[in-house]
């Protein structure tokens, strides 16, 4: 999965923003903005190609108050779909908050 291929459907705003998702917007205090700004200047930081039913990935990006944060995001050639949004720790991630720690 390219960054450039989900930033289009960003662009063109091919979207689904599912349940679960809208729910962690208000739970974790993050707005779609701060999500479209994640992904407009992020990079894909873990691929998931075998995830049902569409490839997904991990994007590390800011927040629109420049905060760390990373989306999981589906795609397939018609449109992006929300997984989760979070503000991502350092118990689950090293420093640069972009290596996954190992067990």
């Amino acid at each position: 999965m390219q960054i450039e291929t989900i930033q289009k459907l960003v662009k063109k705003e091919k979207i689904a923003w599912s349940k679960h998702f809208s729910k962690r917007l208000r739970e974790r205090e993050f707005t779609e903005e701060d999500v479209v700004c994640c992904i407009m200047h992020g990079e894909i930081i873990e691929d998931y190609p075998n995830a049902y039913p569409y490839p997904a990935c991990l994007i590390y990006g800011p927040t629109i108050r420049e905060q760390v944060f990373h989306v999981v995001v589906g795609a397939n050639e018609d449109c992006v779909y929300m997984i989760t949004g979070y503000f991502p720790n350092h118990e689950k991630f090293e420093a640069d908050l972009k290596t996954r720690r190992v067990k």
